[in-house]
């Protein structure tokens, strides 16, 4: 199975993923596929080295399906966290607060 590595970012607890740059980036869209068991090894040690340099937190390599439309997390958990929060927070939550009540 297709495998993606995801983690928190520290500033702002946002979603990342790994590219194949090796950057964190906010869509899982670009991010790295690891299709055979070196390349799963190499996405964990990655993330275990991102976390000790305190880059990001909540690391996990987790199982994706390839479709036509992108990559699809398998886990809802997971499709949650790659198309944002299901409730609106902070600047948004409040812009909804106050156009609500107008």
């Amino acid at each position: 199975m297709s495998k993606v590595l995801t983690a928190n970012k520290l500033i702002d607890g946002n979603s990342v993923w790994l590219n194949a740059q090796g950057e964190w980036i906010e869509t899982i869209a670009d991010a790295f596929i690891a299709r055979h068991d070196e390349a799963v090894a190499a996405l964990e040690e990655t993330g275990k080295k991102a976390v000790s340099d305190n880059l990001v937190v909540d690391v996990a390599v987790i199982d994706v399906k390839e479709t036509e439309q992108g990559i699809w997390p398998i886990r809802l958990r997971e499709r949650i966290r790659s198309h944002g929060p299901s409730v609106a927070y902070g600047y948004e939550a409040l812009v909804q607060e106050q156009t609500q009540a107008a």
